[in-house]
């Protein structure tokens, strides 16, 4: 086989890792010392709207995904030079592979497919009692307050003490929601319906527990301090925990910062706030106690061994709470069809390349695990693209069983794909909705998915 003069390639998800890898092989094909001419990308999203975990994972407080949000969008909406109508991506959404179409089927239409899906379900804490009424997945809340369209309207808030099991910034961005005050959130783009639902919420004391000590905590210092600036809520610290930490011998400046950061707030005289939020170190959790729903949760206080990892001590805590998040980390997302190992939650591969799959890719946290964050992404899509383009300049790509547009197959089948103009009215539409808002907010989510996807449809514009 020679390599082909129009690459074809199918990207399965559309948050920032597909959107990336779309873009990088995009840039790879327009060097000069490749034999390939040109490159047609169809990138694939079950949702109907495009970014992922970045308007579907990321607290609303953060101002700064703004940004990364602009820079996406100008990767989607890029066309080719001295094009005028196919963009360099194409964006098709509300399209599940393995539902709406077989990978097998993309397989035949493409070059190559790199499988993009992420990791959107809770990692499992395998402790007695984890499936109690009032023990949830941090992921599943991140999804309520940021408005995902399969999830329900209505999230439970009954509870006034909280307990979130995680130290990354996952676990931040649950707690902070969770203490900070609705009205606080109004000039964000959370939903109405969320909006409602904090503003009855009981809350009081939200209590974060770590395995391991303050030197050992996974946020990052942005995520940290925001916690102290959150309006009305005193952090509270306990002395304790901090026993042999010195900051300054700190292994990066992160986490000397980090660490300056809660000794500062330790500093702090008792505060007068109507809600705190309780920052624990060294407990491992043990069970989540309950009769018909949760009402304590129990743990065993760790220290370090000799070689500096983790001990549990024989010392046990319990906590009377009505609720437990668990923000220990993310599972990722299986695609009909693909290998995929269940014990670690990613695609066999090799540097992105599928093992024993000649043409099939992985790329962000279905291929390494759900860890890293967005400048990974970026360098984990490189390593990728790089080995597909040169699989594609070796002549290693099956050419495309069948030429026909994808497109024509999904209209036979009556499937209703959303498309990048389609995403452009839903936008404007969010947008619009926030400037006639009570509370005049940047947009306000549409949540459920039939209304995205007639929007999308019905009120698509041609750019």
């Amino acid at each position: 086989m020679t390599a082909p003069s129009t690459l074809r390639v199918a990207i399965v998800g559309a948050g920032p890792a597909g959107i990336y890898a779309g873009n990088l092989l995009a840039q790879a094909v327009r060097q000069d010392d490749t034999t390939i001419s040109s490159v047609e990308i169809d990138l694939f999203e079950s949702l109907p709207a495009p970014y992922g975990l970045i308007r579907y994972g990321v607290a609303p407080d953060h101002p700064r995904i703004k940004g990364i949000v602009n820079s996406l969008h100008e990767m989607l909406d890029a066309l080719p030079e001295g094009e005028s109508t196919r963009r360099t991506i194409r964006f098709i959404g509300n399209v599940e592979v393995g539902r709406d179409i077989a990978l097998d089927e993309l397989r035949e239409r493409y070059h190559a497919v790199i499988l993009a899906t992420g990791a959107i379900r809770d990692a499992a804490l395998d402790i007695p009692g984890v499936d109690l009424p009032g023990s949830y997945g941090a992921a599943d809340f991140v999804s309520w307050f940021d408005g995902h369209p399969d999830v329900a309207r209505t999230w439970p808030l009954e509870a006034s003490q909280v307990a979130v099991i995680g130290n990354g910034n996952v676990a931040l961005d649950v707690a902070r929601v969770l203490a900070k005050h609705a009205v606080d959130l109004r000039s964000t783009e959370v939903p109405d319906n969320v909006l409602e639902g904090l503003e009855a919420s009981a809350v009081t004391d939200v209590h974060v527990f770590g395995r391991r000590g303050p030197a050992d905590i996974k946020f990052t210092p942005i995520e940290l301090r925001e916690l102290g600036e959150v309006r009305d809520v005193d952090i509270v610290l306990h002395d304790e925990d901090f026993e042999g930490v010195d900051a300054s011998a700190a292994s990066t400046n992160q986490l000397k910062v980090m660490l300056r950061t809660l000794n500062s707030w330790r500093g702090r005289p008792a505060g007068t706030a109507s809600r705190r939020l309780h920052l624990h170190f060294w407990h491992a959790p043990v069970e989540i106690i309950g009769d018909d729903a949760v009402q304590a949760i129990r743990f065993a206080r760790t220290t370090t061994d000799a070689d500096g990892g983790l001990a549990v001590t024989d010392e046990v805590r319990e906590y009377p709470v009505q609720a437990v998040y668990r923000a220990v980390g993310y599972y990722g997302t299986q695609v009909v069809g693909a290998p995929f190992d269940a014990a670690r939650g990613v695609v066999p591969n090799a540097e992105g390349r599928v093992d024993d799959e000649a043409g099939l890719y992985a790329t962000g946290w279905i291929k390494r695990g759900p860890v890293g964050l967005i400048g990974h992404t970026k360098s984990d899509a490189l390593e990728t693209i790089t080995h597909l383009v040169a699989d594609a300049e070796a002549g290693l790509l099956s050419a495309p069983e069948d030429a026909s547009d994808v497109l024509d197959l999904l209209d036979e089948r009556e499937t209703a794909y959303t498309t990048w103009d389609g995403w452009q009215a839903l936008d404007a539409h969010e947008r619009a909705l926030g400037e006639s808002h009570v509370h005049t907010r940047e947009r306000v989510k549409v949540v459920p998915r039939d209304e995205q996807v007639a929007i999308s449809r019905d009120g698509a514009f041609v750019s």
